[in-house]
């Protein structure tokens, strides 16, 4: 896959996040791949990436995509929602999803505070979300924000007009 076929909003994302080599990378819904390919270039050395998707379909696209990276020990796939998480990489630098609704749509605290638990102090939780739908907007920043917030993390908000983007970022 040639990086042309990387969505900007996932480009411009993974981008925000400044993915360093030696981090430990959770992306909870992985879809096509896209994002975890992206980063897993970046990661050399002691850098490792977990990600998860609910869905058979994106677990076998990502693991198709990604195939160099997972042969190369920097990536691990798995079917499984985040509520049953239990990552082999104990200490996170950084989680990543794009456009994960759990965060807005239901009661999220269990899974707040399983990133809490795995995150380590100066890392982020990095919630971005497509803008197509304006309306959507207000709601997606609050009960993400109130989220992140309650679960312990200082909460700032980042936003990209092109492509139509924000993100929650939710520092421990």
């Amino acid at each position: 896959m040639s990086a042309q076929q990387i969505p900007a909003r996932i480009r411009w994302a993974v981008d925000f996040m400044d993915v360093q080599p030696q981090d430990h990378v959770l992306e909870i819904g992985c879809g096509t791949g896209a994002a975890a390919d992206l980063i897993c270039r970046r990661l050399e050395g002691k850098g490792k990436m977990f990600a998860i998707d609910r869905s058979e379909a994106g677990v076998d696209r990502t693991k198709q995509r990604c195939a160099p990276h997972i042969e190369a020990g920097r990536l691990t796939v798995r079917q499984i929602d985040l509520a049953t998480l239990r990552v082999p990489v104990k200490r996170l630098t950084k989680v990543f999803a794009f456009d994960v609704n759990l965060f807005w749509v239901r009661d999220c605290k269990d899974e707040i505070a399983l990133l809490h638990e795995r995150v380590l102090p100066g890392g982020s939780v990095n919630l971005f979300f497509s803008t197509t739908r304006p309306e959507q907007v207000p709601e997606i920043l609050a009960k993400t924000s109130a989220a992140l917030t309650e679960g312990g993390f200082r909460v700032y908000i980042v936003d990209s007009k092109q492509p139509p983007v924000i993100g929650i970022i939710g520092r421990r």
